[in-house]
């Protein structure tokens, strides 16, 4: 089937990936490489990270409950300290192709997420370029999820094999390859592109 939509991950796509500032966090504090992802991977979908993505717990709970997951596995770690490095920086060169997306097909933002990260008025532009904007925090389910992309396929009154998802994490791209869906995984950003044009059969940049 033809492609009809292309479907964005936010964190680690449009954005630069929060993990490098995890590893940055870990070398400052002494904690083993990749503790900060150890922990967030311990029980992925009920765990104090995807109950904050789906709105089920505050921040202060959320902090409280990511402490005392951190230190049954070793280390305490605050939760609030784990938001703060959730920021990264913009990559112009999507942003443009989502861009350049939106002018010949539907366009989709698919993201986990903590409730009001996305006030931030340089992200509203953003989102603003985006047919529809799927928020884990506001519809209740996050990816992995099937239901976060059989709702994002339903706000764009598409099949799930008319679209190709871009996301940096495999875990998040393999049930959309099992819904029909085309993935590409970014790992690096030109690459990605490349794919993605492929795919599409247009100049993104």
């Amino acid at each position: 089937m033809a492609i009809d939509a292309v479907l964005f991950d936010f964190g680690g796509v449009l954005s630069t990936s929060p993990f490098d500032a995890f590893a940055r966090y870990e070398r400052e504090r002494g904690l083993p490489h990749g503790f900060l992802r150890r922990v967030n991977a311990t029980d992925p979908d009920s765990n104090a990270w995807a109950r904050l993505e789906r709105a089920e717990l505050g921040l202060d709970e959320f902090d409280a409950a990511f402490a005392a997951e951190s230190a049954a596995l070793g280390h305490r770690v605050p939760g609030a300290d784990v938001l703060g490095l959730l920021a990264g920086d913009v990559r112009p060169e999507m942003v443009e192709a989502v861009r350049r997306c939106g002018e010949h097909l539907k366009t989709g933002l698919l993201t986990n997420n903590v409730l009001g990260t996305m006030a931030d008025p340089r992200v509203a532009e953003l989102l603003a370029l985006f047919d529809a904007v799927v928020e884990s925090s506001v519809v209740g389910v996050r990816k992995p999820e099937p239901a976060f992309y059989e709702l994002a396929c339903d706000l764009l009154g598409i099949e799930p094999t008319a679209a190709v998802f871009l996301d940096d994490l495999g875990i998040n791209l393999k049930p959309a390859r099992q819904l029909g869906m085309t993935t590409i995984k970014v790992v690096d950003p030109a690459a990605a592109l490349d794919e993605l044009e492929a795919v599409v059969g247009f100049a993104l940049r």
